[in-house]
């Protein structure tokens, strides 16, 4: 689950009321799979469109899906551009000065290095991850060489290209990645716990929203139909409520 390093245009606050309008507008990034992306008929999907349909059913809301590109994913939300974030966003104390969450509707969960052989340096090493994300910060931190890109695929692509020596992202984004290479790329070092489960972003002002989506999130956990998205999304070793 990524977290963005919020920028000053992420401070302004807009007029709000989503609950007012005739259309909730869901924002995701549609390029993380398979939290969310864009399938073959250039239409949003994955587990969080799944997921924001059936919340938006249960609430009786009508609801439309807006993509945006990660980096001014919130400063869109602040200014009005659309009335939620549902984009594989951890809950932070960070993002919580600048808006709202409700509760998660997804477990904490581990981030992950891969690279082109099992030694691959990635304590030392060069090592790629996605932009203003918390495993980039994370990579900051430590002895490695960080290389930043704007997308998911352009990390693993720097790994597979020889540019860098491994890409630092969540877990369950990699595993598949890793599943399908056919013995290209490995998981190389320990898992590493980062982030606090995932939640909707909501401006701060929408109270009444997020009360809302957190009854319908409570409900699906309660009939046990959240638990049953996340394995048929993550498999059976996803962490559940």
């Amino acid at each position: 689950m990524k977290t963005l390093t919020l920028t000053t245009a992420a401070l302004a606050l807009a007029a709000t009321g989503a609950l007012a309008q005739d259309t909730i507008r869901m924002g995701t990034e549609g390029a993380y799979p398979p939290y969310n992306f864009l399938n073959d008929a250039g239409e949003v999907d994955g587990f969080e469109i799944e997921l924001g349909n059936e919340l938006c059913a249960r609430a009786e809301l009508d609801c439309e899906w807006v993509t945006n590109e990660w980096d001014s994913i919130i400063p869109n939300l602040v200014s009005g551009n659309y009335d939620t974030i549902m984009a594989g966003m951890s809950i932070t104390d960070e993002r919580d000065e600048v808006i709202d969450f409700t509760q998660d509707y997804y477990p904490p969960t581990e981030s992950a290095y891969v690279g082109a052989s099992e030694d691959a340096d990635w304590e030392t090493g060069v090592v790629a991850a996605q932009a203003a994300t918390i495993q980039a910060a994370h990579v900051a931190e430590g002895d490695a060489a960080l290389i930043e890109f704007a997308t998911p695929e352009e990390t693993v692509a720097a790994v597979r290209n020889g540019e860098a020596d491994a890409v630092f992202a969540d877990y369950d984004y990699l595993r598949p990645i890793v599943e399908a290479s056919g013995g290209e790329l490995s998981f190389v070092g320990e898992p590493v716990p980062l982030g606090g489960g995932i939640g909707m972003g909501l401006r701060e002002s929408d109270t009444e929203l997020q009360e809302t989506f957190n009854a319908a999130i409570d409900s699906m956990k309660e009939d046990g139909t959240l638990n049953e998205m996340l394995v048929k999304w993550f498999g059976e070793e996803i962490g559940q409520y």
